[in-house]
């Protein structure tokens, strides 16, 4: 007997960008405001998509909302599905989206990840004007909260404070001129970002936590300084493994220096009022580290 055949099912974008908007917010109410809707219609509207799906997407519990396992998997896909949308959308109708957009970033982060990124944003919406600010979390944070910015991606630690949006898991390691650094100083001469800083923490915590003895050899806040530093034979820094320079060594056990657990970027939202471009470049970065990210997986 022939099999019937399944019937397909069209996903609503209007309940994916509200099970997106969740997920940012980490609450029904916050996600309403920012909708403009009521907190029992968001909960309708993700009780809807759960059933399109036949999973369920977000846990909840009287603090706060978190994604399931199966939403974790569906959050790339419906962020994609929504970049698609807006990308058709400003295509036929012309763009419609103008302004100014201050962004900030670790200069690192900005370096390597933003730049296409950015580049691609600027072309598909050219009446928005991009202001980035590089800067250490600290500044940002403050910058942010002052409302000299938008929206900021920011170094934190994953089980610290529980503030935006995770886009970005990084793999720390060891990096120096190469291992003779070591060879000529028992204690660790270390090159560092000034205080408060997310890899400098991690550096002294680590050696701190191994018995290793350490000095601050060099202090810079420019990348570019501590990569001169580095180059010079200074001492050793903690770097994201895929922001490392080539011409630099990664270091590890084999050196006798200790494991660094990953950190974390997350993207945050001025508490005020975010223009339409804001929340449309936040979007769209969003979606493009998820797209990053997930070559990362497949290709590691």
């Amino acid at each position: 007997m022939p099999q019937r055949a399944q019937r397909n099912v069209n996903l609503d974008l209007d309940l994916i960008r509200t099970f997106v908007t969740v997920v940012e917010a980490q609450n029904f109410t916050r996600a309403g405001q920012r909708l403009g809707r009521s907190q029992s219609a968001v909960s309708l509207q993700i009780r809807r998509l759960e059933e399109q799906l036949g999973v369920t997407l977000l846990s909840r519990d009287p603090r706060h909302v978190v994604p399931t396992e199966d939403g974790e998997v569906f959050l790339p896909h419906a962020r994609r599905l929504l970049r698609v949308n807006d990308e058709i959308l400003a295509d036929v109708r012309g763009d419609d989206i103008e302004g100014e957009v201050r962004l900030g970033a670790p200069e690192d982060f900005a370096t390597v990840h933003l730049p296409e990124i950015l580049g691609q944003f600027a072309r598909l919406h050219p009446k928005v004007a991009l202001t980035v600010t590089c800067d250490l979390t600290l500044h940002l944070l403050e910058k942010l909260r002052e409302g000299q910015l938008d929206i900021a991606l920011v170094k934190r630690e994953p089980l610290g404070p529980d503030q935006g949006v995770r886009v970005w898991r990084e793999n720390l390691v060891w990096v120096a001129a190469d291992k003779s650094v070591l060879d000529a100083n028992p204690v660790a001469p270390l090159i560092l970002a000034p205080a408060p800083c997310v890899y400098r923490k991690r550096a002294i915590a680590a050696l701190d936590a191994s018995g290793r003895a350490w000095r601050c050899a060099y202090t810079s806040p420019s990348l570019a300084g501590q990569h001169a530093a580095l180059r010079a034979g200074l001492g050793l820094t903690v770097l994201p493994r895929d922001m490392a320079p080539g011409d630099l060594a990664v270091l590890g056990p084999a050196e006798g220096l200790p494991h660094l657990p990953d950190a974390e970027i997350a993207l945050l939202r001025a508490r005020t009022a975010v223009p339409t471009a804001a929340v449309r470049l936040s979007e769209y970065v969003l979606s493009a580290l998820d797209r990053r990210h997930a070559l990362h997986a497949t290709t590691a």
